[in-house]
């Protein structure tokens, strides 16, 4: 098969950033996808109705061809005043991060007893629980493992209450979405399924691939590529696309995230052709997702075309994670 078309996929974890930067990385990703689930951690955190506003209203700006549906960020105290308002301003998901688990994150959730009436409301208002799964005190390449009993507890305290664990990077995490009931679902980012540990530290260092959770061992990635080609409705893609400038991902202190909004779609369709199961690719990035969060799917379809290209070393100002690296599948849409 040298062409695949496909309803026009859903994006359900990208990050936009703020500032001058947002306008390029908005557009990009509309590129490949006509709704991207836009997630809070911004400096302030999208974290009230007016800030949920304010910030949709930048992204539909800059890519008007893209639905931006909303989230915003739990944070302990914030009250359940504030995510009604959240809800009346049209989020579709409270973001929770583990306190100092990732980018921004300093100001999230230490301990889940301490948005108790938080989750309360979501539960019933139907509000989607979406998880940074990660304990940011356990060692690096465990934290994702070390963080599913927590999530554990939250399903048996609240039993109606719908929970997406964002990027699995374990073959752990998708035994426990699993063995967890129907309302748990997970995202699956194109970069770990495409890329392991080896790709990111066996050889050279390669910053743009350093992300959280961090890539982890080719057994890990085999299971997660069994999950997004079998057809559960369970795995859905969310990029988890996380711009930073070259100048950032170069320095002494690079920062976690992995710019795959310009890259994502060829990934994925590399992956999926490698296991034989390009025709379930279309239920995996356009479907799923929108069958667990309730909508319709996008009018319009993406077209896959197997040509080969390099990607550039730079794109938006950032570094994609397969830089100088030569794909097999264009996306165009459509």
């Amino acid at each position: 098969m040298n062409e695949l078309r496909l309803g026009l996929p859903d994006d359900w974890h990208v990050h936009l950033r703020q500032g001058p930067g947002l306008a390029a990385y908005a557009a990009r990703t509309a590129t490949s996808c006509g709704r991207m689930l836009v997630m809070p951690n911004t400096l302030p955190p999208v974290a009230d109705g007016l800030a949920v506003d304010a910030y949709r209203a930048q992204i539909a700006a800059a890519a008007p061809s893209c639905q931006p549906l909303m989230t915003f960020k739990l944070l302990p105290g914030m009250g359940t005043a504030a995510v009604a308002g959240c809800l009346a301003a049209g989020c579709l998901a409270g973001k929770y991060y583990p306190a100092g688990a990732t980018t921004n994150a300093a100001d999230g959730v230490a301990d889940p007893t301490s948005i108790h009436q938080e989750l309360a409301y979501m539960e019933d208002n139907d509000i989607v629980l979406s998880i940074h799964g990660e304990n940011p005190a356990a060692p690096a390449l465990e934290r994702e493992t070390e963080f599913l009993p927590v999530v554990d507890r939250l399903i048996h305290a609240y039993p109606r209450l719908r929970i997406v664990l964002e990027h699995l990077s374990t073959a752990s995490a998708v035994a426990a979405v699993l063995a967890w009931p129907e309302r748990v679902a997970a995202t699956i980012t194109a970069h770990h399924l495409f890329f392991c540990i080896d790709d990111l530290l066996g050889g050279s260092l390669q910053p743009g691939l350093f992300c959280k959770p961090p890539l982890k061992s080719a057994a890990d990635r085999r299971a997660l590529v069994a999950a997004a080609v079998s057809g559960s409705p369970r795995f859905f893609f969310g990029s988890d696309s996380a711009p930073h400038p070259v100048s950032a991902k170069l320095s002494s202190a690079a920062p976690a995230g992995c710019y795959t909004a310009p890259v994502a779609l060829p990934l994925l369709a590399e992956v999926f052709a490698a296991a034989g199961a390009l025709s379930a690719l279309e239920h995996f990035t356009s479907r799923a997702g929108a069958n667990f969060y309730r909508l319709p799917p996008n009018r319009g379809e993406l077209l896959l075309t197997r040509q080969a290209w390099q990607v550039p070393s730079e794109i938006d100002g950032c570094l994609p994670p397969a830089a100088g690296r030569q794909l097999a599948w264009q996306a165009v849409r459509l």
